[in-house]
């Protein structure tokens, strides 16, 4: 049966306090790596300095010892040869017997190959001086001879001295160059592990980070009604426990927003057949078809259709305000000319401006992005019919789109009653009607400039009552000219 590999699962620790600790640990352990192989090489260098040192000085010092009983050998042979004085052999085998053990001590230190090749031709040397001075028939040329023998070893013997304090110069040289190497290899160490810990901060970084953006996205999916989509933040317990109290909140929401749209579906709906019996019956009435009416039964038909006309605009109202509550988050992105949105628009209109007696001036710009098409028409066509139904007779609306560094702007102004400076943020609410009348033949239901914006915030956009400019009203609707790559909303 063929097996399958699997990497293992990035399990995160019970806690963000734990990650954070766990992090700062991970990045400081490279510092203390390289701390404590410092140590060990400062120790290590310490104990060869050490010991290289303590030989080098003992070698000089039996070097020194070699070449004094040397000296006095070669005294003592000297005088026993002038003397003849069998005591004065004594004293010589004394102090051959200290040179037989400098040299077995120098022996056993670790000398370089010419420094151990002088210790033997020195010991070889006094070796043959002793037997021959141990003969009794040395006279004349042999006494000569013997004499210049004791000269070379003394000659040995102070080569063997400065051999001895050229060693120490050479290992006071390997010393420096092994505290260079060391340092070397610290400098080293120390500049691998500062991107090493770099790297682990950053590792870690993300690490942290992840969670508290996936969070971050969550409440601004929330925030924009974003409710279709699932929450899931994969991290540390505590973090994790928080996506899913989110994620409840978003079950939560669903339901509150399913059980809103079916109770105004419902009342929308009941309402319906009602005003329907209401509305024939006022216009039966107020036709005549039931029998003639006086005066005061007129008036009293008339104000029944009127406020059942009213009544269905509102229950429209309410059912425009729920499809278009359900469209806001539902973008379908495309390249579009706004320019070519708003001559759409001005021809839809072009039958009600007229009737009314009404100018329209067109400056449009060629301004093109990436954006939902229909929702930006509803935008315009909200804005143009806002400004209409406004408009005195003979009256004029300017419609402008225009490009501005890296947004595009719309502008409708009209020349109407304008917008109190203490309405120019509540218009945008939901079935906010201004004090000022219109002069349309329809009531307006308040449900048109607080569809404007949001289709405008699903944009990123900005919309806005100017209130430097009169006589009036005048909207202004900024746009980021979007990119293909940035087409989620925030």
């Amino acid at each position: 049966m063929k097996r399958t590999f699997e990497f293992p699962v990035l399990r995160y620790p019970r806690s963000l306090l734990k990650l954070l600790l766990l992090g700062f640990a991970l990045v400081s352990l490279p510092l203390i790596l390289a701390l404590l192989n410092a140590t060990a090489y400062v120790d290590q260098l310490t104990t060869q300095g050490q010991a290289a040192v303590n030989q080098a000085a003992e070698a000089a010092r039996d070097s020194r010892v070699l070449m004094e009983q040397v000296t006095a050998m070669e005294r003592l042979a000297r005088q026993h040869l002038i003397l003849g004085d069998v005591a004065l052999l004594a004293d010589y085998a004394k102090v051959r017997g200290g040179f037989q053990q400098t040299t077995r001590a120098m022996s056993r230190l670790p000398l370089d190959e010419a420094h151990l090749r002088d210790l033997h031709r020195t010991i070889a040397k006094e070796q043959a001086l002793f037997d021959q001075l141990g003969r009794n028939d040395v006279k004349g040329a042999g006494r000569r001879q013997l004499i210049g023998g004791y000269a070379e070893l003394s000659g040995l013997a102070n080569e063997m001295l400065d051999q001895s304090n050229r060693l120490i110069d050479r290992e006071v040289e390997n010393m420096g160059e092994a505290a260079r190497s060391t340092r070397r290899s610290l400098l080293w160490q120390v500049a691998a592990s500062v991107p090493l810990g770099i790297l682990i901060a950053m590792l870690f970084a993300f690490l942290i980070a992840k969670p508290i953006r996936q969070l971050d996205h969550a409440i601004r999916q929330l925030g924009g009604a974003e409710l279709a989509k699932g929450i899931s933040v994969r991290g540390p317990a505590d973090l994790e426990y928080l996506g899913q109290r989110l994620e409840w909140l978003r079950q939560r929401l669903v339901e509150l927003e399913e059980q809103k749209a079916k109770f105004l579906h419902h009342v929308s709906h009941e309402l319906k057949t009602p005003l329907t019996a209401l509305r024939e019956g006022s216009e039966l009435l107020a036709d005549g078809s039931s029998g003639a009416l006086n005066s005061q039964q007129s008036e009293i038909a008339e104000i029944l259709r009127h406020n059942s006309l009213q009544l269905q605009h509102l229950i429209e109202g309410l059912l425009g305000y729920q499809q278009a509550l359900g469209g806001i988050n539902r973008l379908e992105y495309q390249s579009i000319d706004l320019s070519d949105i708003a001559r759409n628009v001005a021809e839809a209109h072009k039958l009600a401006i007229a009737a009314r007696n009404l100018n329209l001036l067109l400056r449009l710009e060629p301004a093109v992005l990436t954006a939902d098409a229909e929702k930006l028409h509803v935008v315009v066509d909200n804005l143009v019919s806002n400004a209409i139904k406004y408009s005195p007779e003979g009256g004029t609306i300017a419609l402008v789109v225009r490009s501005e560094e890296d947004k595009l702007v719309i502008e409708v102004d009209d020349a109407g009653p304008g917008i109190p400076a203490e309405d120019s943020e509540q218009v945008f609410d939901w079935y906010f009607q201004g004090k000022l009348g219109h002069q349309g033949r329809v009531k307006s239901s308040g449900l048109g400039l607080a569809i404007a914006r949001e289709f405008v915030l699903a944009h990123r956009g900005n919309i806005e009552v100017l209130t430097d400019r009169s006589p009036g009203a005048h909207f202004r609707v900024s746009l980021p000219v979007l990119r293909t790559q940035a087409l989620t909303r925030p």
